[in-house]
C-alpha cells in the first residue's frame, strides 16, 4: 500500500485475493491511510507555496528570471569550469519543478532550473558544480559523489537545506 502524490491511495495485492481480504486489510489500516493521505497533501500544499513565490506566468516574468539567473549562474560555471577542467557547450534555463538542473553529457549542455532565484546562493552553486562533475561522470556513481566531496565538500548539507526549503512552510 502507499500513497501517491495526489493523495491516492494505491494497494498492490496477488491475482486472485478476494476483494473482501483486501477491503479487511483497508479498514485495518484506515488510521494510517488517513495520516499519510494528510502527510501527502501537506507536502504537495509545501511544495506548491514554495514554487509560487517565483512568479512565471507571463514572457516579461521569465525573460526577467533568465536574466537573473544568467548573471547569477555564468560566472559560477566560469568559475568552477577554470578548476575542473571542464566547460559546458551550452547553458540553459527553464522553469523545471522536478529537478533544479539537468546536463546532457554527449551534447554538453547543462539546464538550470528558474526556481534555483527562490534558494540561497551557495546552494545554486551546489547545483552548479553538481551539473558540472556530470560532464566529468554522467552517473551518481562513487567516482561521482567523490568529484563533489572534492569540488564542493558541503553538497550533502545544501541538498538538505533544499529539500527542507521546499517541503516546509514557511
Amino acid at each position: 500500500m502507499r500513497i501517491v502524490k495526489s493523495g491516492d491511495v494505491h494497494i498492490s495485492a496477488p491475482i486472485g485475493m478476494p476483494k473482501s481480504r483486501i477491503e479487511e486489510f483497508i479498514e485495518r489500516n484506515r488510521e494510517w491511510i488517513v495520516k499519510a493521505r494528510e502527510k501527502t497533501l501537506n507536502r504537495q500544499q509545501s511544495r506548491e507555496a514554495f514554487y509560487d513565490q517565483l512568479q512565471l506566468n507571463t514572457a516579461a516574468r521569465k525573460r526577467e528570471a533568465k536574466n537573473r539567473m544568467q548573471a547569477l549562474v555564468v560566472p559560477m560555471v566560469e568559475r568552477y569550469s577554470q578548476v575542473m577542467g571542464v566547460r559546458p557547450q551550452e547553458i540553459r534555463y527553464r522553469a523545471m519543478i522536478s529537478r533544479w538542473g539537468t546536463c546532457k553529457t554527449r551534447e554538453r549542455i547543462v539546464c538550470f532550473s528558474l526556481y534555483l532565484l527562490l534558494l540561497p546562493e551557495w546552494c545554486v552553486e551546489h547545483v552548479v558544480v553538481h551539473e558540472l562533475c556530470h560532464l566529468l561522470e554522467p552517473s551518481h556513481n562513487a567516482r561521482f559523489h567523490a568529484l563533489m566531496d572534492k569540488y564542493f565538500p558541503r553538497w550533502r548539507e545544501a541538498r538538505r537545506v533544499m529539500k527542507a526549503m521546499v517541503t516546509v512552510k514557511g
